[in-house]
């Protein structure tokens, strides 16, 4: 099936064959001014931190879209769950429609990771691993779909502005635009991964860009956020939605005889 290799070979990198000409032609965050509209880029960053820190000791429910087009084609899979930042624990389902294997459960609890749908273990049982052993196999994807990785790269944004307000979620939101650097970019990347990344980095002779979005409502809750890169004709675009914002979440976690420990694992649905 070719959406599923579509998916995973533009994601990985996105930028073969790429040029530093073709950099200008990519979206910019805009320039911070010094209009009230813009605001200081050091403002704007405080804002987006505080944000993010805020939530880390609360709870949230989310829906995660990554989408990519390539080809004049759209794909995409969506990630969606409940976390408790401050205990750290919580559950999340991934569905990839159309894929050969499209869907997967992930529960996080106790520093582990717990994975359905492993190949080789059997269809009942769940893979378990060391939460902070899991590893980025796609660029703008997290560990085993891990948010809180998504919140420490939002948290690392630089270069930021402030774009205005917006409806977003129901609430209207102040949005900030920003860059992620090569560090943030490739946190807790696989080696072979970050490999191509550091190759493509140094074609380029610049960092890969990639855009950040964060979306901050008037008590300073973080809303939405989203990543995104646009090269070489494909584009790949991030999207997490948070809401109920301090409602209790509940985590099952699967009987120990029920699980098998892993030390990798991959696909598409894992990131």
């Amino acid at each position: 099936m070719r959406r599923p290799f579509v998916l995973a070979a533009a994601a990985t990198l996105l930028c073969a064959g790429c040029s530093t000409a073709d950099a200008g032609n990519r979206d910019k965050p805009a320039a911070a001014s010094s209009s009230p509209a813009s605001g200081s880029s050091s403002g704007s960053g405080s804002a987006v931190r505080a944000a993010v820190a805020a939530l880390r000791e609360d709870t949230a429910g989310f829906r995660q879209k990554v989408e990519l087009e390539s080809d004049g084609q759209v794909y995409g899979l969506t990630i969606t769950g409940g976390f408790d930042f401050a205990a750290d624990k919580g559950h999340l389902a991934v569905d990839l429609p159309g894929g050969a294997i499209d869907h997967s459960d992930q529960i996080f609890a106790d520093d582990k990771i717990y994975i359905s749908g492993v190949q080789g273990i059997g269809e009942d049982a769940w893979g378990v691993m060391p939460r902070d052993e899991a590893e980025a196999h796609y660029l703008l994807r997290a560990p085993l779909n891990d948010p809180e990785h998504v919140l420490q790269q939002i948290a690392a944004m630089r270069k930021i502005s402030r774009e205005g307000t917006e409806d977003v979620q129901g609430v209207r939101a102040v949005r900030y635009r920003g860059i992620l650097d090569h560090r943030t970019a490739t946190l807790r990347m696989a080696t072979d991964v970050r490999t191509r990344m550091d190759q493509a980095r140094d074609a380029l002779g610049s960092d890969v860009p990639v855009f950040a979005d964060a979306w901050v409502d008037g008590r300073g809750r973080l809303v939405q956020i989203r990543m995104n890169l646009n090269m070489s004709g494909a584009r790949v675009t991030v999207t997490m939605a948070l809401s109920d914002i301090g409602k209790p979440v509940r985590v099952k976690v699967p009987r120990a005889s029920d699980t098998v420990p892993v030390t990798e694992v991959g696909g598409i649905l894992n990131g």
